[in-house]
């Protein structure tokens, strides 16, 4: 449950009436809390700007109990986990939270305890490198979340050849301009720019600034982010 001052905007729902991917933009102002317990099938947390506290339940074998979230941080909540994220300002808490379909975490064992929150610090995560990109996994397959992967993405000025994936992809604009090439007309992209990515659409993100194009993924079924299939010329 969101306190009075927080507020939660759906900015993506893949569904469609079927089970897909939900995105919210969650925005605590500093002294609030945002408490709640985790969708069916679980949540990836990434700390926008702001920072804060985040205390989850349960907390057995990798104990969030109350643990500092600054910005750059991403969080795994696994179904049923209980949690209370405390913004403590100065400035308001922006959280980007992917709640993924019933059943993507495996099927559920009655009597079975909820696992563990579990943290991961972007400036910790080793840089990967596909061609001239970058990206860093926060989460993934054996590594916390066998669900999906949550990765940010570094993409220079220019344009990759149009690929697709097999995984279901929504993606965030961090920082940067680009447009999207998917399909006979170019979508241009900005900070706070959102879009979905279905299995087998082809595509290209192509940064048309000057500075580096920064993008948060999460995909499902988990995997490699650097998995893609070229287009043909």
């Amino acid at each position: 449950m969101a306190g009075d001052e927080v507020a939660v905007r759906t900015i993506l729902d893949t569904g469609a009436g079927r089970a897909g991917l939900l995105r919210r933009l969650v925005e605590v102002p500093a002294g609030s809390r945002f408490d709640g317990t985790a969708g069916p099938g679980g949540e990836l947390w990434f700390v926008i700007s702001g920072q804060g506290r985040l205390a989850a339940q349960p907390v057995s074998d990798s104990p969030v109990s109350d643990s500092p979230v600054p910005a750059g941080t991403g969080a795994w909540l696994p179904p049923g986990a209980g949690y209370s994220l405390r913004c403590d300002g100065p400035g308001t808490l922006r959280l980007d939270s992917v709640c993924l379909p019933a059943g993507a975490d495996g099927p559920e064992q009655a009597g079975a305890p909820v696992p563990a929150v579990r943290l991961s610090r972007l400036e910790d995560c080793p840089v990967q490198i596909t061609g001239n990109r970058r990206f860093r996994v926060l989460f993934g397959p054996g590594n916390g979340c066998d669900a999906a992967t949550q990765f940010v993405g570094e993409i220079p000025p220019g344009r990759a050849p149009d690929h697709s994936h097999t995984y279901d992809e929504v993606v965030l604009v961090l920082d940067g301009s680009g447009v999207l090439h998917a399909g006979p007309a170019g979508h241009p992209l900005a900070p706070g720019s959102c879009l979905h990515l279905p299995p087998g659409q082809v595509h290209c993100l192509e940064n048309t600034g000057a500075t580096t194009l920064r993008v948060l993924g999460v995909f499902h079924p988990g995997g490699s982010p650097a998995a893609k299939q070229e287009r043909s010329p």
